[in-house]
């Protein structure tokens, strides 16, 4: 572990570290859609937006990004285990909106399971709400 922390454009070559990542940290989950070509499709239709984070070789952070033309959205922003609590989860999350911004969305919107109590606590010191009576927080931007 240098500390010394990079971000930059994820691309689909980042995709086999990205899902080792994804699998070690607690409540993302992995499903439909997120095998490679999936994932590829993802990226092609929002270039730009998704991030990842590196230290030297290792991939350390992720976060997949996009938009529908009125709505972004964020999808498995994780940070390694070892690297928590040191605002790289908000550094991916600040580089994302900074895209959406540049798109013209003006609200994204993300989903956190009910029984992921630490990754709901990260998104509300980020400043996004709950949305009563659904499992989605959102953002104005």
């Amino acid at each position: 572990m240098s500390g010394n922390i990079n971000t930059r454009e994820f691309s689909i070559n980042d995709y086999d570290a990205a899902v080792e990542l994804w699998q070690r940290v607690e409540g993302l989950e992995i499903a439909e859609g997120d095998d490679r070509e999936g994932v590829a499709q993802f990226l092609a239709r929002n270039p730009g937006l998704s991030r990842v984070a590196t230290d030297g070789s290792e991939t350390v952070g992720v976060a997949l990004c996009s938009h529908d033309g009125r709505r972004g959205h964020i999808y498995h922003l994780a940070v390694d285990p070892t690297y928590q609590g040191r605002g790289l989860g908000k550094r991916l999350l600040d580089e994302c909106l900074d895209g959406l911004r540049r798109t013209g969305v003006k609200r994204v919107i993300i989903m956190v399971a009910d029984d992921n109590p630490r990754g709901r606590e990260f998104w509300k010191r980020c400043g996004w709400e709950e949305i009563t009576g659904a499992i989605t927080m959102g953002i104005d931007l």
